[in-house]
């Protein structure tokens, strides 16, 4: 089969769990001998520090200023080939707001409405390389924020629809009360021109079911897969106990409440020792906060005690897992998935999670970590405490959990169910 994924870049800047899944899936589709490409839209794709050599549509640029400036709506052909450059775009991309729904409530509307918003001219353009240049058996759209190209693909290139469901939410619900509902709606009204919905797991099935008020029979629920080969096992803890966070450094990940329940930990006999690893990168946005965090380890007197790794990709992690104890990412509302669990317990690092989101799934379905509530610094220093200096329990949790990704988070297997799914609507 041939299969093209729509997925929007992100400009390398911060650690993109679904950026690296979307690269992972296409990457194992390829060696099962299928046809597969990624199509990135509003930013170039970054993984791994490499800028993926395929043609960027919906410039990030260029639809921001058509949007905010109607004039620019007809600008010559050489002015949108300058801001579609892959120069600007990665400097947009390091640019605060750029991953910050925020601001961009209208242009969020627009994209939705496809042919009817302010994007037309993108649409056809993406329509037009998709039909005449591609000619895929299935486009798979990496969330469902890009469903405003769905119908004009469906009817124009002649193809089925795949759309995969992860952390929309997190996007659609920051925003103000009124354009929060109409962007559901709108969601909820483009998900007539899918095929077939792809969840990342149960607990995120149900969400959208709910928000976008989509039939059992189209939600299908395959969660996300890696390469077990990639990752280094590390049956050894690290002699000198270290907690680890990988994801990108915001408040919204909980890196406040980690720090915080470090803090807590460090003033306990039998932690003195006790660091703290970070890596994931950040935005714009995120530098106040992050200098927030290293002032609050200054004035405990800690901050000789946190080593923040600048590199992030798949070679970069093994130094960083091989540095580790544990990893714990306490986001403050839990999410839909998570990559860097999977990346973790493939090292043999075993979780420390909240009880929220799809964390309890995961714990259960892997049996590598443990989960602690409510998501605050004192309950996490509690659990954190608990296993941290126990090697035979870290060890045994880090088996556990390299099992389960071998058995049940493969992208070999999982891959095939996704092909099953395409035979099935094609």
């Amino acid at each position: 089969m041939k299969i093209v994924n729509i997925v929007p870049g992100f400009g390398g800047t911060f650690y993109c769990g679904n950026c690296l899944r979307d690269s992972g899936f296409v990457s194992a589709l390829r060696k099962a001998g299928h046809q597969a490409m990624i199509l990135p839209v509003y930013l170039p794709l970054t993984i791994n520090g490499d800028v993926q050599d395929t043609p960027v549509f919906y410039g990030a640029v260029n639809i921001y200023l058509k949007q905010i400036f109607p004039l620019l709506r007809h600008m010559p052909g050489w002015m949108e080939h300058m801001l579609n450059s892959a120069p600007l775009l990665k400097i947009a991309a390091s640019k605060a707001g750029s991953t910050r729904a925020h601001g961009l409530e209208e242009l969020t509307e627009s994209m939705l409405m496809g042919k009817e918003g302010q994007q037309g001219k993108e649409l056809d353009e993406l329509v037009h390389f998709l039909k005449h240049h591609e000619k895929p058996d299935v486009v798979h759209f990496s969330n469902a924020l890009l469903l405003g190209m769905a119908r004009q693909i469906k009817e124009e290139v002649g193809v089925p629809v795949v759309c995969s469901l992860q952390d929309e939410d997190v996007w659609v619900d920051v925003m103000s009360g009124p354009f929060r509902k109409k962007i559901w709606d709108l969601l909820a009204e483009k998900a007539r021109d899918v095929d077939a919905f792809v969840a990342v797991s149960n607990y995120f099935a149900g969400v959208m079911k709910s928000k976008m008020a989509l039939p059992a029979e189209k939600v299908f629920v395959i969660p996300i897969g890696i390469n077990p080969a990639d990752y280094e096992f590390n049956s050894n803890p690290p002699d000198r106990p270290a907690i680890g966070y990988l994801s990108r450094i915001y408040e919204d990940n909980g890196f406040g409440v980690l720090v915080d329940a470090f803090i807590l930990l460090k003033s306990r006999r039998g932690f003195e020792n006790l660091k703290l690893h970070a890596t994931g990168g950040m935005t714009g946005d995120d530098k106040h906060f992050f200098n927030e965090q290293l002032k609050k380890l200054q004035k405990a007197g800690l901050s000789g005690d946190i080593h923040v790794f600048e590199n992030f990709g798949t070679a970069d992690l093994h130094t960083f897992f091989k540095s580790v104890s544990v990893l714990s990412v306490p986001v403050l509302k839990g999410e839909a998935f998570g990559l860097y669990q999977l990346e973790a317990l493939a090292s043999g690092v075993p979780l420390v999670q909240p009880a929220l989101g799809a964390f309890p799934e995961i714990i259960e379905a892997t049996h590598g970590g443990l989960l602690y509530e409510p998501n605050t610094p004192e309950a996490l220093a509690a659990r954190l405490a608990s296993i941290i200096n126990d090697r035979a329990g870290l060890q045994q949790l880090g088996a556990n959990g390299r099992k389960a990704v071998e058995d049940k988070f493969n992208y070999s297997s999982l891959t095939a169910e996704m092909l099953e799914l395409y035979k099935k609507i094609a």
